[in-house]
């Protein structure tokens, strides 16, 4: 039966907004004389009203904005820019005092077998030949500088101390010419040259190794790497999409939403580049944020109003309630992603601040997108966008509005009459979110052994040559590739107190046993700097390395630098580089994850009128990010799971990654947070009591977020699949995670813990909107069904 006349529809049942204050979860439509007003909503109607003049503009801009980019072009990060604490000190000394910082670089040398003693070493005709073969050949390619050997030989000092104590060993060092930063693009015929020697000298093994060479190797790996993600994030994006919507075109909008919007931030990043410096670290994290947001908000958007469509909505009404809806949805959300990554400013360090600006600007440009052109596309098309469907998908014609409209209200009518599993979970909230707490929270509990170290070395992947070369000169030259770099500072190191001194500091640093030869000095022309080479113990990024480090600035250099008080000392190197920039990030941490809270607390306050549900909302993202820095240390601080992701376990998890993970994640998860919150308001704003209300709007949401969820952790498990282990961990880091905050905390800890909190959440005046006026099932039924024909009927 109808309890009220089509004229007259409930109340209790309106969708009508609120104005101002109404909710995001407040829908427009349903016949309303009044509209939402808030910014997403005004948006939506200004492009629907100006549809040309929004696309258009926007495609322009993508245009403008890449060819000004290109113009002018991206600032970048130098080496120098990375360092902080006393590693940076050390830097700018050396920098003002005319030390040019070459790439270094080795070609070891070794026989088949050991031999009886240094003398025989050297005296070995073969290896004799071999290093004047490799001198000569590398001076040739007018690339090297600097040339050490350990027998004299035309144009290079010699140096004893390059024969290993394994007496198999020796080693030629040279310096690449010119600016470092260019080295990797110059390397090549030096490679090229040594590669030549080799074959010549096939009774012996000759390989080359350094910074230079490094660089080229981790280049070119991540340069397929990251090539190949590209050729397959895109494609498998598509592909997820074509299966939510079953239509090309549907599946189309989203990725080209996202793919503009990234082109687009990289124009701008061109010019917000000369206040933050970025680098392909950077760009990289800009095309995962990017493609994410951009790929969810169109989803989020284009989902709500073909939902809205299928129950026989106008295409004007429908488009209007996306964009009270969604639109609002993706407005806070992408605000929040906005605050978070731009707490890493507060770090002070380059190369967050240059991930920050890239990032913040491509989600602000996806979320402009997403508010104006989007609704705009959607508008020219109407349901053309189910166009080229896939055969699958093709459905019969129902039977027409009215009786879409009569369906579609009679099944949202019976939602909570059908409670399924999640309903019988929810009749037991406490248990339900102390269980799902308790294990989410075991999951966490190893992140308290979580140990943080710069990515050196063993970031590559050990089946590359480079990476052999590198063990093999490590186990034959403990340090050489992992020198400290002692900056003495004087009036005059060349006096005899600070000469004696250094003599001390050498010979203090060899008998610690953790610092070894060959230890080099070099002199500034102005005699005022003195440069001292120690090559330490570990892999330069291990706790070994670390222990070195604090022996030689703790005891090493108090007990001979330190004895002149006209004489000061800094160190710097790999090992330093990464002990201070873990320093810094350690003291800065906390202040960005006060200010990201604070921030999300208050933008979902604003959201929601609600400070309990913005509270636990920001409790649960806490707790997401809780188990996914567990489940890091389990995976990558241990080594049962090298075989399955190909990789070597260095023992520690990128020192970049904690940080970086807590911003995206804790950004990433608000959006499917506040669409389900908003589903959840909608459902509680009709009259359903709270536990209802969370059924129903988990159950109307769960379509779009499990969509989200699968697209963003299929892209980022492909991260897990590159090479370089910290890409491996920030792939699983943030794949985890997203799987568990879109199944185990939105399906059942988020709906527990707003049944717990109840009318709690949005306190509600008893009467026919109230508490005690909730009754459903037929008159419920019956009521909107007759809202929405009597909608039907005045179009």
């Amino acid at each position: 039966m109808r309890s009220r006349p089509p004229t007259a529809p409930s109340s209790r049942h309106s969708s009508t907004p609120r104005g101002p204050e109404s909710s995001p979860g407040s829908p427009a439509g349903s016949g309303s004389a009044r509209h939402a007003t808030h910014l997403a909503a005004r948006a939506a109607r200004w492009s629907v009203r100006h549809r040309r003049l929004a696309i258009g503009g926007w495609l322009l801009g993508v245009v403008l904005l890449t060819v000004l980019g290109s113009l002018v072009g991206t600032h970048t990060l130098k080496d120098s820019d990375y360092s902080v604490g006393e590693d940076g000190r050390a830097q700018r000394t050396l920098a003002d005092h005319g030390f040019a910082t070459p790439a270094s670089e080795s070609v070891l040398i070794q026989r088949p077998q050991p031999a009886a003693d240094r003398t025989a070493v050297l005296a070995d005709a073969d290896l004799r030949a071999a290093i004047g073969d490799v001198s000569a050949r590398i001076t040739e390619t007018g690339e090297v500088d600097g040339l050490r050997a350990p027998i004299p030989l035309p144009g290079a000092e010699t140096d004893p101390n390059l024969v290993s104590t394994d007496l198999r060993s020796v080693l030629v060092t040279f310096e690449m010419r010119g600016d470092e930063e260019t080295a990797a693009d110059r390397i090549e015929p030096v490679l090229a040259a040594v590669d030549a020697a080799a074959r010549e000298h096939p009774g012996l093994l000759v390989e080359q190794v350094g910074e230079a060479s490094a660089d080229k190797a981790l280049g070119d790996t991540v340069g397929k790497d990251f090539k190949r993600a590209e050729l397959l994030a895109i494609p498998l994006t598509l592909g997820i999409l074509l299966a939510v919507f079953g239509a090309v075109v549907a599946a189309l909008i989203p990725v080209a939403l996202a793919l503009t919007a990234f082109v687009a931030a990289l124009g701008v990043v061109a010019f917000t580049s000369r206040l933050l410096p970025t680098d392909e670290t950077a760009t990289s994290v800009m095309l995962l944020i990017g493609l994410a947001v951009g790929v969810d908000y169109a989803l989020f958007y284009v989902r709500r109003e073909r939902e809205e469509r299928a129950a026989g909505r106008s295409p004007r009404e429908a488009l209007e309630i996306a964009a009270d809806t969604s639109g609002h949805a993706v407005l806070v959300s992408g605000l929040t992603v906005a605050v978070s990554m731009a707490g890493l400013l507060i770090t002070g360090l380059s190369v967050f601040s240059g991930i920050a600006g890239g990032t913040v600007v491509v989600v602000l440009i996806a979320v402009l997108g997403s508010l104006t052109v989007l609704p705009a596309v959607l508008s020219a098309l109407g349901d053309r966008v189910e166009l080229l469907r896939l055969p699958w998908h093709r459905r019969p014609e129902q039977r027409g509005r009215r009786a879409r409209a009569q369906a579609h209200a009679q099944a949202q009518a019976q939602e909570p009459a059908r409670p399924g599993i999640m309903g019988h979970l929810l009749r037991h909230p406490g248990p339900v979110a102390v269980v799902t707490g308790g294990l989410l929270i075991a999951l966490a509990v190893p992140a308290l052994g979580l140990r943080t170290s710069e990515p050196g070395m063993d970031d590559l992947p050990d089946d590359l040559p480079i990476m052999q070369s590198y063990d093999r000169v490590q186990d034959a030259f403990p340090g050489e590739q992992t020198a400290a770099v002692v900056v003495v500072s004087a009036d005059d190191v060349r006096s005899p107190d600070v000469s004696a001194a250094l003599d001390g500091l050498r010979r203090l640093a060899v008998d610690s046993g953790v610092m070894f030869e060959p230890v080099t000095t070099e002199i500034s022309a102005d005699g005022e700097v003195a440069k001292v080479a120690i090559p330490i113990a570990g892999s330069g990024t291990d706790e070994e390395s670390q222990q070195a480090l604090t022996r030689l600035r703790e005891e090493v250099i108090p007990a001979s630098i330190g004895t002149l008080s006209t004489v000061t000392a800094d160190v710097t190197g790999w090992t330093a580089g990464s002990v201070d920039f873990n320093e810094q990030l350690n003291g800065r941490t906390p202040l960005v994850i006060g200010f990201v809270l604070v921030l999300a607390f208050l933008l979902l306050l604003a959201a929601f009128r609600s400070a309990i549900v913005a509270a636990a909302a920001v409790a649960l993202n806490l707790l997401s990010v809780a188990a996914a820095y567990g489940l890091l240390v389990v995976v990558f601080q241990h080594h049962w799971a090298d075989g399955l992701l190909g990789y070597t376990s260095t023992g520690a998890i990128t020192n970049w990654l904690p940080l970086m993970l807590f911003v995206i994640l804790f950004g990433l998860s608000m959006d499917y947070q506040v669409f389900v919150l908003s589903r959840v308001r909608e459902a509680y704003d009709s009259g359903l009591p709270m536990r209802e209300a969370v059924l129903t709007g988990v159950r109307r949401s769960a379509g779009v977020v499990t969509s989200a969820a699968v697209i963003m952790v299929a892209v980022f498990s492909i991260f897990a699949t590159l090479s370089q282990v910290s890409m491996k961990q920030l792939g699983v880091g943030l794949g985890a995670a997203i799987l568990l905050d879109a199944t185990v905390i939105r399906v059942i800890l988020m709906p527990a813990v707003l049944t717990l909190i109840g009318d709690r959440a949005w306190p509600r005046q008893a009467g026919p909107g109230g508490p005690g006026g909730a009754e459903r099932g037929a008159d419920t039924a019956d009521t909107a069904t007759t809202e929405l024909l009597a909608a039907t009927d005045r179009r």
